[in-house]
């Protein structure tokens, strides 16, 4: 696979310094007025103003030029028009308005999906923590298109991600890495951005940073703590001041072969969670979503 990660999100909101606030509760780190790193990515976050929330920038790193010529190739082969700056390229995905850039970036350390390790005739170390959970990376964006198909064939057949998972007819789980997924396309009546996921070390880091958050302004709180099935992770997903939601996560699965994965598609519950408070409606449909043909 020639993409390894995910580099840098730029995420429109109408109000940076309140979404700041947020992000700076959640863990990461600002670097400068409305920009945030992670313990282990760098600067990972950018907020921009923007009337209304949504995803503008996307970075996916590629180890060296040679990826760069034949991710571009693949892009317009597909019929995808890019711009080439140097050291990365740039192509709009027509089917969330999402402006994604291939970039040679250096790949992060090997990853623990952060299960939990066997103990015996002592007490869990992690009862004691008191240290304020930072997020390690961005894990994954999902994102909404009212034209699923064509995005699908952005990042499938242009950019090489691999699909781990799917709910036929709603929803992608595709990978550019070894993490279950990286990128996940949903249809929606229009562009907009579901959610972000930021990897924690374990599940204690997943219920100490809801709860901190939440304790914080309890506002924020919107599902957790759960497990999904696809990609097997804890989660506790949180709400910023602009409405775009924000996910710890851990222990998610990694495919280092992909022949030794079997990809699944399922339709019941599965497709949300393995167990898990009940969901709210908001989660599976934002109020901020509107139908472009509903409102005439």
């Amino acid at each position: 696979m020639s993409t390894h990660r995910l580099t840098t999100i730029t995420i429109a909101v109408p109000d940076v310094a309140v979404c700041a606030d947020f992000y700076r509760d959640f863990g990461l780190t600002e670097t400068s007025p409305g920009t945030f790193s992670t313990s282990e990515g760098g600067e990972q976050l950018q907020l921009e103003p923007g009337s209304r929330r949504m995803l503008t920038h996307l970075g996916i790193g590629v180890d060296d030029g040679n990826d760069l010529d034949r991710l571009e190739s693949a892009v317009t082969a597909q019929g995808f028009p890019t711009e080439r700056d140097g050291d990365g390229f740039a192509v709009v995905d027509p089917g969330t308005g999402v402006n994604v850039r291939v970039e040679v970036a250096d790949r992060l350390p090997p990853q623990s999906n952060g299960a939990p390790g066997e103990r015996r005739n002592e007490r869990a170390p992690a009862v004691d923590r008191v240290d304020p959970v930072r997020p390690k990376k961005l894990g994954h964006v999902v994102l909404g298109s009212p034209d699923v198909e064509r995005s699908r064939r952005l990042f499938l057949d242009g950019l090489g991600f691999k699909v781990s998972d799917e709910v036929p007819g709603l929803i992608s789980f595709m990978r550019c890495s070894t993490d279950h997924h990286n990128v996940a396309l949903q249809a929606a009546p229009m562009p907009f951005l579901h959610h972000t996921s930021w990897q924690v070390a374990d599940v204690d880091e997943v219920g100490r940073g809801g709860n901190a958050m939440v304790a914080a302004d309890p506002d924020r709180h919107l599902w957790g703590l759960g497990r999904h099935y696809l990609g097997s992770n804890w989660f506790w997903y949180l709400q910023d001041p602009a409405g775009n939601f924000a996910e710890y996560h851990a222990d998610l699965d990694l495919i280092t072969d992909d022949a030794a994965w079997e990809s699944m598609s399922v339709s019941d519950q599965r497709a949300l969670y393995a167990w898990a408070p009940p969901v709210p409606d908001e989660f599976i449909a934002p109020p901020d979503l509107v139908d472009p043909a509903a409102e005439g």
